[in-house]
């Protein structure tokens, strides 16, 4: 079994302490999943910008932050939910613990970007990449890959990481990506019978570790302790401002991606203070502080980060997010059995 990352990442981000202004400000808390680096440059942006709320905010996994309002559904600790990927939150609706809201300025976002009902509102999306270290590369004679199918040249072997997608969000969207991208077929046949799962067993030889964070395949990466990682686009924008030997590879097959997107949670016992959060987390100030880190943001009009490549020039897996959000249990069941043993 190949060694998983147990590196806790729950992360408390409390902002907001009351002002000495003679009034109470109101309380709001806020569960995420957002990287911690994005989060608390947001929240910050946040507190000054809602001078009246009281935002404690509790960063998790992809994974935990599910597992976690599932343990709360009778009695939530949280009021909404903020940064969190579509193929999750959808599962959300159907187990009623979501409350349809439109935020203001909901008009504005794309409808490609939201539930149509208001029970979630897309804030940005991030995409799957390979983050190889150009050091490591070169001092073990290995190639620079340019796709999936690269790394699966035994050279590698021992030499890749990739996260667990049962508890990140990044390693889910790359191995769903993967599901649809490989097998045009995928709709009408078992998630057990996909032809992609032949790939991921291939893949699986080369690799090092799974690890339960989405970033950390490229920060270890970056520190040259494996030669790829399979992340995420930001995280090497990250690592290089800091001076890593780091490149990045969007997959030439085509860059599976996801949504993060934002929700009231039903039973909220802030519910107002929630709403006025949520209104904030879709403004046109927010959105510009997202695509400090995002590829692309569902704000109309805005761009990504300079030292990323422009979002219309990425080849995109044809992604499928209501078939992956419908078959998330059995994807996550069938990658387990396979290599978790």
């Amino acid at each position: 079994m190949k060694k998983l990352g147990l590196v806790l990442v729950c992360v408390a981000v409390a902002l907001g302490v009351t002002a000495g202004f003679g009034f109470a400000k109101e309380r709001v808390v806020v569960y995420t999943s957002l990287e911690n680096e994005e989060a608390v440059e947001y929240l910050a942006t946040a507190k000054k910008e809602l001078p009246d709320l009281d935002i404690q905010a509790i960063r998790l996994s992809t994974g935990e932050l599910g597992a976690r309002m599932l343990a709360e559904k009778e009695n939530p600790q949280a009021d909404c939910i903020y940064g969190w990927a579509v193929t999750n939150m959808a599962e959300f609706v159907t187990k009623g613990m979501l409350t349809p809201y439109k935020p203001q300025g909901w008009e504005k976002i794309p409808a490609q970007f939201k539930d149509p009902d208001g029970y979630w509102t897309a804030i940005d999306l991030y995409a799957a990449a390979l983050v190889p270290n150009t050091e490591v590369l070169k001092a073990k004679n290995l190639p620079m890959p340019k796709g999936w199918k690269d790394l699966l040249n035994p050279a590698y072997k021992g030499m890749l990481i990739m996260p667990n997608p049962a508890s990140s969000g990044t390693g889910f969207l790359q191995v769903a990506s993967l599901l649809v991208l490989l097998d045009p077929d995928y709709k009408n046949k078992p998630v057990e019978e996909n032809k992609a799962w032949d790939f991921l067993k291939e893949l699986d030889k080369n690799m090092g570790q799974y690890i339960k964070s989405g970033s950390k395949p490229a920060k270890l990466t970056a520190a040259g302790e494996y030669a790829v990682g399979c992340s995420f686009a930001f995280v090497y924008s990250s690592l290089k401002k800091q001076g890593f030997p780091v490149a990045l590879v969007m997959p030439e097959e085509g860059a599976g991606y996801e949504l993060e997107t934002n929700a009231l949670l039903a039973g909220a016992k802030n519910e107002a203070a929630a709403k006025k959060f949520l209104d904030w987390a879709i403004s046109q100030g927010a959105m510009k502080q997202y695509a400090k880190f995002k590829l692309g943001v569902t704000y109309p009009g805005i761009p990504g980060p300079e030292d990323l490549p422009p979002l219309e020039s990425i080849k995109l897996a044809p992604m499928d997010f209501p078939w992956q959000s419908e078959n998330r249990s059995k994807i996550l069941e069938v990658w387990q059995s396979h290599f978790l043993k």
